[in-house]
């Protein structure tokens, strides 16, 4: 069977990042999926579950109900790794398109001190596993040892 392309990355090597994992035609269109690597891989504790889930809904949410990007997301969630989350969109785009997003994002995620959107028994699969203190301890992380400083090995596969 022919591997897919997201294991052909050299995980030992990756940095934690923003990067296109794929650009994928549909049709005449294409959508993007982005790698958001919160953690290198192999070499560092992976995101616990309960805290990936509550970055799950926040992010999906928020993303989904942007002013300008809210119509073009197609789907934000964990990774089965845990090392981070896919953000998959409309259209075609590069990691630098969508970085003063992520950092909107993270930031929202770290400030974020509410009831988390879509949490309760009655709209959550798995309502017991959410940690929004540990979400917003691992956002802030991502977004300052990160995000705000990005260079191009942390927004290009090498």
């Amino acid at each position: 069977m022919k591997k897919i392309a997201s294991f052909e990355v050299d995980h030992l090597r990756l940095l934690r990042g923003l990067y296109v994992s794929r650009h994928d035609p549909i049709g005449n269109e294409w959508v993007t999926t982005f790698d958001i690597r919160m953690k290198a891989p192999n070499r560092e504790p992976v995101l616990d579950m309960p805290a990936l889930h509550s970055i799950e809904h926040l992010g999906a949410t928020w993303l989904r109900n942007h002013r300008d990007w809210g119509e073009k997301v197609i789907y934000f969630g964990p990774m089965g790794c845990r090392t981070g989350c896919y953000l998959l969109v409309h259209g075609r785009y590069e990691s630098e398109d969508v970085l003063a997003l992520l950092i909107q994002l993270f930031q929202y995620i770290a400030d974020f001190r509410d009831a988390i959107p879509g949490a309760s028994d009655k709209e959550c699969g798995n309502c017991f596993s959410h940690d929004l203190p540990m979400a917003a301890w691992e956002s802030r992380k991502f977004l300052e040892e990160v995000l705000k400083t990005a260079g191009q090995d942390q927004l290009h596969y090498s």
